[in-house]
């Protein structure tokens, strides 16, 4: 069974940054994309960025150029650098991991974003 550890949430003024990590372990096969979502309050989750195992990249549009996927293949690790935070980007942000057949999910993180 994989388990998914996160980190890097918290509270941030507009225009700061946060870093978010998630670790898998446990059975792990073969890990391919892996990827962040978030969930603001009354609204459905969505897609933030997803890496592939080979490093391509997917991003939600209203992150573009301010967010930025990366991934530790050694480590099963992917982290998510938010850059230029806005009030709109508070949420609850989750670790999205596919592990073989299995799609596995973290906890969430909050990340809320206010003055």
């Amino acid at each position: 069974q994989v388990q998914l550890v996160e980190s890097g949430g918290g509270l941030v003024q507009p225009g700061g940054s946060l870093r978010l990590s998630c670790a898998a372990s446990g059975s792990i096969f073969s890990i391919g994309a892996m990827g962040w979502h978030r969930q603001a309050p009354g609204k459905e989750r969505e897609l933030v960025a997803v890496i592939s195992r080979g490093y391509t990249n997917t991003y939600l549009d209203s992150v573009k150029g301010r967010f930025a996927i990366s991934r530790d293949n050694a480590k099963n690790t992917v982290y998510l650098q938010m850059n230029s935070l806005k009030p709109e980007d508070t949420a609850v942000y989750y670790c999205r991991v596919v592990a073989g057949s299995q799609i596995i999910w973290g906890q969430g993180t909050q990340v809320t974003v206010s003055s």
